[in-house]
């Protein structure tokens, strides 16, 4: 399981296991916190050669069977 710290996870890097659209590599380019900015209520995942941008739960990005941290 990857360990994530939502407060840092802005501009992070991630492989997809599995290629979305024959995209492999993606950046959390747009967060969104609650108003106490404690809870994620929004996470933005932009692939990094086209700049298509998908809305995802942040929590999905734990699973390794999914997402690995950092650009492999």
């Amino acid at each position: 399981m990857n360990k994530i710290n939502p407060k840092k996870l802005l501009n992070s890097k991630w492989t997809a296991i599995t290629p979305i659209n024959k995209e492999k590599h993606f950046i959390i380019s747009k967060m969104q916190f609650d108003e106490e900015g404690i809870v994620v209520v929004d996470c933005c995942i932009e692939a990094v050669m086209s700049k298509r941008a998908m809305m995802i739960n942040w929590l999905d990005l734990k699973d390794e069977s999914q997402w690995l941290q950092g650009w492999k």
